[in-house]
């Protein structure tokens, strides 16, 4: 059973900082990882009001990168953007969305941190810890912590630092292509976790279950702009 999640209204900053702080000790960053054969990409794209937001999950088989099931859910968005605390913004639209899915994912890729974070607790380490699955956190950008670029063929890579942790790696899915910024999320080592970013990133920047569930969000958003004309009354 997926857990859902409720954010509580007026929940401050403090109270996420110190959430997050006690759910750090539960993060495993090492590999119990079982038999992978479904990995889904989880992202979420914003209106530009910033009021509402459209979550979207790609379940794929980690074999063939073949396509399960692709699903969206458009909700209000009740957390403000506080850097550090995307987990607060995202989780309950995509909890909500996991209630839905009918194929459980033996691992969760998400569009943002894992232990690269300031309490090392980023929104793969809150989903991880939250159903108890591995979890990887794949950005473009970085949080924190030192690193130089990769080399410029794919599969280079360079680790990121941060108060002398390793907390992950700028990986290189595409050859002269900007670095993506991978670290753990749970259940999942630094070195693990980026070789399943590398075989999940076949032809793209972003790995194809991640590539897919950002595609599906902006599609789904989209396509609630636009206007349908309504059916005419049956006369």
């Amino acid at each position: 059973m997926i857990p859902k999640l409720d954010i509580p209204d007026g929940l401050s900053r403090d109270a996420a900082e110190s959430l997050q702080g006690a759910l750090a000790a539960q993060v495993v960053v090492e590999d119990r990882l079982g038999r992978i054969e479904t990995v889904a990409g989880l992202d979420v794209a914003y209106d530009r009001q910033g009021k509402r937001a459209t979550a979207a999950i790609a379940v794929l088989r980690a074999d063939d990168l073949s396509v399960v099931e692709t699903r969206t859910l458009d909700t209000a968005i009740r957390f403000p953007y506080i850097p550090g605390l995307l987990s607060f913004r995202e989780l309950p639209a995509i909890c909500a969305l996991l209630q839905q899915v009918t194929v459980i994912p033996d691992l969760l890729i998400c569009d943002g941190q894992g232990i690269a974070h300031p309490r090392r607790f980023g929104l793969a380490c809150h989903l991880g810890v939250m159903f108890d699955v591995p979890a990887i956190g794949c950005a473009k950008t970085p949080l924190l912590g030192a690193v130089c670029e990769p080399g410029l063929a794919r599969g280079d890579s360079t680790t990121l630092l941060d108060r002398g942790d390793i907390v992950g790696c700028a990986l290189r899915t595409r050859s002269g292509v900007k670095p993506v910024y991978v670290s753990p999320g749970h259940r999942i080592s630094v070195a693990s976790a980026c070789e399943w970013v590398l075989k999940l990133s076949p032809r793209f920047r972003l790995p194809e279950p991640l590539r897919l569930a950002d595609q599906a969000a902006r599609t789904a958003q989209a396509d609630r702009l636009i206007p349908h004309p309504k059916k005419p009354s049956p006369r």
